[in-house]
């Protein structure tokens, strides 16, 4: 069964860091991009970085300098590393990874909810 999942979320407070996961079964993430994205309540998800399948990076500019994405291929992890948390990057994190042969099949995992507050 493929799944993706993500964990890693919590409470902490402004100027803290946390570290959230995104996991995948049935494939694996060294062949295709994973995206991640947030979403505050009320609000539509915005997309806030990529890894691709050779480790490249991107971010908006809402959390350049403060998240980094990395990738354990051999673990099939991909990680967010979280710093210098505002409470504005309140919201639910979730990871889209792409598989298939042209990479245009895209699994979302269920969140992890990350509360930036004092």
């Amino acid at each position: 069964q493929v799944q993706v999942a993500e964990s890693g979320g919590g409470l902490v407070q402004p100027g803290g860091s946390l570290k959230l996961s995104c996991t995948a079964s049935g494939f694996a993430f060294n062949k295709c991009r994973v995206e991640w994205y947030r979403q505050a309540t009320g609000k539509q998800p915005d997309w806030i970085s990529v890894i691709t399948n050779d480790g490249r990076t991107g971010y908006h500019d809402s959390v350049k300098g403060r998240f980094t994405a990395s990738k354990d291929s051999a673990d099939n992890i991909v990680y967010l590393q979280m710093s210098s948390l505002k409470p504005e990057d309140t919201a639910v994190y979730s990871c889209r990874a792409y598989t298939g042969f042209s990479c245009d099949v895209e699994y979302w995992g269920p969140g992890t909810e990350v509360v930036v507050s004092s």
